[in-house]
């Protein structure tokens, strides 16, 4: 690869960071401003989507070591957004509380004015581009 494809792989790899920095930033403000984060939200979305994923099965969907997680979900529980209960072993069963889903959907509305904000700029068209592209370099 010569020296100017790296430098515009680069930037296009910087100008992605700064679109998810930017998102990362304007919607974790929001959540705070409900005393919770976009991380806890992005937990609370992960059971959504998986309400019977295993621990280490929501520290991937959201890019967490499993340690982290751990402590996350406990401070979770402290606050009454989920709860956590054992089924089998060391496994643990999670629930999103009343609390939690108040959060859940909150989170979703906050995200829907960051993104739409975000992505205002571009047409369906170019949104569903930019997602197949996205997906096309980040399937595993």
């Amino acid at each position: 690869m010569d020296v100017g494809t790296r430098t515009d792989d680069e930037v296009l790899g910087r100008a992605v960071k700064q679109v998810q920095w930017r998102h990362h930033r304007a919607l974790d403000a929001r959540m705070r401003s409900i005393g919770s984060t976009i991380v806890q939200w992005d937990v609370l979305r992960a059971l959504e989507r998986q309400p019977d994923a295993s621990a280490h099965d929501l520290a991937q969907a959201t890019f967490q070591s499993d340690q982290s997680l751990g402590v996350m979900m406990r401070n979770m529980e402290r606050k009454g957004l989920v709860e956590r209960r054992p089924v089998r072993g060391r496994r643990l069963e999670h629930r999103v509380t009343d609390a939690g889903a108040a959060v859940l959907e909150q989170g979703h509305r906050f995200a829907a004015e960051v993104l739409d904000a975000s992505f205002g700029a571009l047409d369906a068209g170019e949104r569903q581009q930019l997602l197949a592209l996205l997906r096309r370099i980040g399937a595993d």
